[in-house]
């Protein structure tokens, strides 16, 4: 069975975000085309997501020595280890986020770093590091409310651009992008922008 990680970094829902409207219409014409599918939503802003911190990098030092780990130590290790498992398990991945400060939220960076791990998404040899998700697909539905995707700004979008890089080096050999973009610089299109954004995702569930 094609198990489908559903994964948000955004704390509004549907109805306040264009992005997530965008995620939903995209998820629901998905799940009516591929009932058979295991759809998991990880709501970002919901889960514990440790960042990694002193109690981590001690924790790591001595699981590394074999020594004993403190309560807090084992508790953000055993949970970032958890959170990798349930990654690399996943077949598929569409991720949601909004662009905040030319990025996304701290939470989407904290969930990366947890699931970056030697070993399971990539593994380092003596020609570099390779990626060990060659068999994964992935999609990334961004609202910005400027325009980025082309000229200057494009250089400045450093979001999606990172999940790109991420992907790569996971080995994640197809990846794509789903922007609903320019509704804050035109908010007298902000309707017709987010109606086509809806209707390019439901395009795009036909054939992820």
């Amino acid at each position: 069975m094609t198990k489908v990680f559903y994964i948000t970094a955004h704390p509004l829902n549907e109805a306040a975000s264009f992005g997530m409207s965008t995620g939903k219409a995209f998820m629901d014409t998905y799940k009516e085309l591929n009932p058979e599918n295991e759809v998991v939503h990880l709501d970002l802003f919901k889960e514990y997501i440790p960042q990694i911190d002193a109690d981590v990098l001690s924790g790591w030092g001595k699981l590394q020595a074999g020594e004993s780990l403190n309560e807090e130590e084992q508790k953000k290790v055993s949970r970032l280890s958890e959170l990798a498992n349930q990654f690399i398990a996943a077949d598929k991945y569409v991720f949601v986020t909004p662009m905040w400060n030319l990025s996304f939220p701290p939470v989407m960076k904290a969930y990366m770093d947890a699931v970056a791990v030697a070993g399971k998404t990539f593994k380092y040899t003596e020609q570099g590091s390779i990626g060990l998700l060659t068999d994964k697909k992935a999609l990334h539905i961004q609202a910005r409310g400027g325009m980025y995707s082309e000229g200057i700004a494009a250089t400045m979008e450093m979001g999606h651009r990172y999940l790109d890089t991420m992907m790569q080096f996971f080995g994640v050999p197809s990846f794509e992008g789903l922007f609903v973009e320019g509704h804050a610089a035109m908010p007298d299109k902000a309707e017709e922008i987010k109606e086509n954004a809806i209707a390019r995702a439901k395009d795009m569930a036909h054939t992820f």
